[in-house]
């Protein structure tokens, strides 16, 4: 066995239908008294369930949190938090709402409750990021990391079926690259294969929509969520490489939105580092049951197959920009299997922004 290092992350985690009723008891577990509840503006509904739930420990509710967390909606709810008097965050919903509990908790060190609703990963990694001035920068802080998760299945039910699948390959992106990482570890290896396989069971079921069984629809939630909850631990364990800087540059410059990103540029960046890392997608195409194709090509097929978007012109990227995307890129070396090159990254994006399948 190859010798390696596994870090783990002191969190508390409770998943099980109906998990959200037992939210006070984990805030009164932490200690604190006086809550404030984070949503996005479309989310709000949610928000006042979980505000309900606290009751007399919720100070208020902040429904501010938007995609890529800009830097002026972070200090806005910063002071809002400080205003109220807040001993604790809870943020409920996706990545961009547990995004700004994080940019809370960074400069504050409140402790975090995360009720994901989507299957982002980020409420299982130590990992912030903001955008600033058309920039994103992320960064690793061990303050941000939530302390308690609560995954309730139920709340996923009314995920819209396009959001469940891009949010579901987002998370399959964190373990495929996992299985690449520097650091890696037998434990991280073994999240990665479970977490997609998890992911590729669940996906197809959700989005075949209506006419299932309720039972067989709230398995395959279950199964989603048990997938994003091992695929975020990974991301939160081990480095990342091309495909996240990738995303992170796209996302933060042109504002474009996160999980769909994440699910154009996955094929092409798995294509990319095949060549350095072949165990690597041999395993990202055995757990999605496609022994018959590369694992870049594997996961193409799958989001094409569940009607996700394959090509960044489909989702605003001008074929203009596709250059300066590059040369930001290329602006910092990272650990990545294959060495960064500036022609075959501009290929790479070529390839996304064109929604080619990988040969």
């Amino acid at each position: 066995m190859q010798p390696f290092i596994y870090q783990t992350h002191p969190q508390r985690i409770v998943f099980r239908p109906g998990a959200l009723a037992a939210l006070g008891e984990e805030v009164d577990t932490l200690g604190a008294g006086k809550v404030l509840v984070l949503c996005t503006p479309a989310q709000r509904d949610l928000a006042e369930r979980a505000a309900a739930v606290l009751g007399a420990r919720c100070a208020g509710i902040f429904d501010g949190a938007v995609m890529h967390v800009p830097v002026e909606q972070a200090r806005l709810a910063r002071s809002t938090a400080a205003e109220l008097g807040a001993d604790c965050v809870v943020a409920i919903g996706g990545g961009s709402t547990i995004g700004l509990g994080k940019a809370i908790a960074l400069e504050s060190a409140l402790p975090i409750v995360a009720v994901p609703t989507t299957y982002a990963g980020s409420e299982m990694t130590p990992i912030y990021g903001m955008t600033e001035g058309g920039l994103k920068r992320t960064g690793r802080n061990a303050r941000v990391l939530p302390r308690t998760v609560i995954y309730d299945p139920d709340l996923s039910l009314g995920l819209p079926v396009p959001v469940s699948v891009t949010s579901g390959i987002n998370a399959i992106a964190h373990a495929a690259e996992g299985l690449y990482a520097v650091d890696r570890s037998p434990v991280s290896e073994w999240m990665c294969r479970d977490g997609i396989a998890a992911l590729g069971r669940a996906l197809p079921v959700i989005a075949r929509g209506s006419g299932q069984d309720d039972a067989q629809v709230l398995a395959a939630r279950g199964d989603a969520l048990y997938g994003a909850w091992l695929c975020g631990a990974v991301l939160g364990s081990v480095g990342v490489g091309l495909h996240h800087k990738l995303c992170h540059t796209l996302g933060g410059t042109y504002n474009l939105p996160h999980a769909e990103v994440h699910t154009i540029v996955l094929p092409h960046a798995l294509a990319y580092n095949a060549p350095a890392a072949p165990e690597a997608m041999a395993t990202v195409a055995a757990a999605l049951g496609r022994d018959d194709v590369s694992g870049a090509q594997a996961v193409f097929d799958l989001a094409a197959s569940l009607g996700a978007p394959v090509a960044l012109r489909d989702i605003g990227m001008r074929e203009e920009d596709l250059d300066r995307a590059c040369e930001l890129a290329l602006r910092e070396q990272y650990p990545n299997p294959r060495p960064l090159d500036a022609a075959g990254i501009r290929q790479l994006l070529d390839d996304a922004f064109h929604g080619r399948r990988p040969g």
